[in-house]
């Protein structure tokens, strides 16, 4: 699948697939000479991309997920835990990041922040009903299965 990315200013990359395996494009910071700087615990700042994308149909949503590399060593991920670009939407993609760390964590520019991932979506309606068909889990809600 061809994803048509437009460059937003001079500092833009392309989304960068690492290894064929791959199954997330990186996506990368646009941030200035300075950088940005993310405070510690709950630091949040928005970082630019530079880039906007058209996915091709509504049959498909682009993804932004956290690079564990960042949560792990740095203790910096994503606001929202996962982003979602629509398929309509042509703005610049930015990505909202949080320091989880005691430390400052500066972003630089051109700096791997995110992933890009492609994926389809299940286009569902929703209808209002009286009742629900019966399961074996039922209604038991957070940790409900249990540990085996």
């Amino acid at each position: 699948m061809e994803i048509k990315v437009k460059l937003l200013c001079e500092d833009a990359n392309l989304p960068y697939r690492a290894t064929i395996g791959a199954a997330a494009a990186d996506l990368y910071a646009v941030c200035g000479q300075d950088g940005v700087t993310l405070e510690p615990n709950g630091g949040r700042a928005i970082i630019k991309t530079g880039i906007a994308i058209e996915i091709p149909s509504s049959e498909y949503v682009a993804l932004i997920f956290a690079r564990s590399g960042l949560g792990i060593k740095n203790g910096i991920t994503l606001i929202n835990a996962v982003g979602v670009i629509d398929s309509d939407y042509r703005g610049e993609i930015s990505v909202g990041l949080i320091n989880l760390s005691n430390e400052p964590y500066t972003v630089t520019n051109k700096q791997r922040i995110a992933q890009l991932a492609v994926m389809p979506v299940a286009m569902a309606s929703f209808t209002a009903v009286a009742s629900l068909s019966d399961t074996e889990r039922g209604d038991g809600r957070f940790g409900s299965t249990g540990s085996k």
